[in-house]
């Protein structure tokens, strides 16, 4: 074999070499398509009817407690219990928040949610800790992040859930420290307002059986 010949394969290893390790590299890095299962054919997706479905809040005040809500916009859970894994997303309308008082409401929009540019709550499960029950009542824990005025935090919510064979209900209390998370405190030399807000979660839709991902 000639020495030209040689240099030749070795160029053409060198290159084939390196296409191989980009496209390992690409297929590591790819990001998970929306909607994709999160394990065995054993998972459950939970859609959530926002129809059936209100965000309560309360927070004190040194005057008085204020109560209000806020609309689900879309929700879909994907939840594995042989794994632990979840996926999906919750998401509440910012800019739906209401409280019964139209001047504090305003305030809140503008002030502290500042709903005219982050006009999304979301929630992003990644684990479901404790027994998920198909049918019947159950007790767990969802892990993941939860976006609200542009910023993310790791946070865990209970969840108490009741499942038949194609439809759930599910309640859900936590609390947001929000003053914590970089938003405004609404009080004023006046009126004192909590730093926390504790949020009532009622969600209700319909209940899937998962398809496992295909094999590569």
């Amino acid at each position: 074999m000639s020495l030209r010949t040689i240099r030749k394969n070795v160029v053409l290893a060198g290159a084939t070499a390196c296409l191989l390790l980009l496209l390992s590299a690409s297929a590591a890095h790819r990001a998970p398509q929306v909607g994709s299962s999160v394990g065995s054919a054993n998972g459950l997706v939970l859609s959530a009817d926002p129809a059936q479905s209100t965000v309560h809040y309360t927070v004190s005040s040194s005057l008085h407690t204020v109560h209000g809500t806020f609309a689900l916009k879309r929700g879909n859970l994907q939840l594995d219990p042989e794994n632990g894994r979840a996926a999906g997303e919750i998401v509440v309308d910012a800019v739906s928040g209401k409280s019964g008082n139209d001047s504090r409401d305003k305030k809140m929009q503008k002030e502290v949610l500042e709903s005219a540019h982050f006009t999304d709550i979301v929630f992003r499960p990644e684990l479901v800790e404790g027994s998920l029950t198909r049918q019947g009542s159950s007790g767990v824990i969802l892990h993941g992040v939860f976006v609200l005025h542009g910023g993310e935090h790791e946070i865990s919510v209970p969840v108490q859930a009741e499942l038949t064979a194609d439809h759930w209900h599910g309640r859900a209390q936590f609390t947001v420290p929000y003053n914590d998370w970089g938003l405004k405190n609404p009080g004023n030399f006046i009126l004192k307002v909590d730093h926390a807000v504790s949020i009532e979660v009622e969600m209700a839709g319909t209940v899937q059986a998962q398809v496992a991902a295909a094999k590569p």
